[in-house]
């Protein structure tokens, strides 16, 4: 476990890295003490200046909530990040690569809440009746790690890898279809370049969300009402360059596409 001083020490080369887009090396190597509640403190430190900063909370990201990145990683559980106002794009809007290290995309279905929901002993129950609509998106993310070479002390510092979602249109209550049934076809450009099925996410993607209430609450968070959940990716991670274009078709819910320049 690290010191306090080191923690903070950690949380401003990570926030140095992302603000002047230089990747740094891994924690794991220049903090070799460093473990999962360290890292999720790191996280939480950034995470608390952006907001004194005048940020606000958009949401929650899951991350590693597949069994072949959970086994990948050497875990048995997944890991989360904050989703900020400053990570919001708008399709139809050029992103600019430019401002990240290394963006990537994921494809996943968003839930939005209607209602804030309980920490401890939250259950697929509960995410299902509080969620007000799910909705088809594309998560951007990104590792202020050089060359992704992370472990998993890295990723949860570095706040899951986050780095933005992008909405599609599409609005469906969570009681009109089976979740756990939907799948997702990537398109760059006119050429499919990945396909998957929300099952990936632990089975049912409902059941990641129940899992980040739960865990989020011992760090005093809750997902509150408002707020957009990405609880996992349906398909594997693409690199964005600029000129890319992509586009996420969505059984039963809709499409959502992303642009870079």
């Amino acid at each position: 476990m690290l010191s306090d001083a080191q923690r903070l020490s950690a949380a401003h080369l990570l926030r140095n890295a992302e603000q002047n887009r230089a990747p740094i090396d891994p924690l794991t190597t220049v903090f070799p003490g460093i473990d999962v509640v360290d890292a999720y403190e790191i996280a939480l430190l950034n995470i608390r200046a952006r907001l004194a900063a005048g940020e606000t909370v958009y949401g929650h990201k899951v991350g590693l909530s597949s069994e072949v990145m959970q086994k990948m990683m050497g875990v048995d559980e997944p890991d989360y990040g904050h989703l900020l106002s400053s990570m919001v794009y708008a399709e139809g809007t050029p992103i600019d690569t430019a401002q990240f290290c290394y963006p990537r995309i994921e494809v996943e279905i968003g839930y939005v809440l209607g209602e804030t929901l309980p920490g401890e002993g939250c259950t697929e129950a509960d995410v299902l009746a509080a969620t007000e609509y799910i909705v088809p998106s594309i998560e951007l993310i990104d590792s202020r790690i050089t060359d992704w070479k992370i472990g998993l002390a890295d990723t949860i510092a570095d706040n899951a890898s986050s780095a933005g979602v992008i909405l599609g249109a599409g609005r469906v209550e969570p009681a009109r279809v089976d979740i756990g049934a939907i799948s997702a076809v990537l398109y760059q450009g006119e050429d499919e370049i990945a396909r998957g099925e929300a099952s990936a996410v632990l089975g049912n993607p409902t059941k990641a969300v129940a899992w980040l209430a739960r865990k989020v609450a011992s760090f005093g968070v809750r997902l509150e009402a408002g707020h957009v959940i990405l609880p996992g990716s349906c398909t594997r991670a693409v690199d964005a360059r600029p000129g890319d274009v992509f586009r996420a078709e969505f059984s039963d819910i809709g499409s959502v596409s992303v642009e870079f320049k």
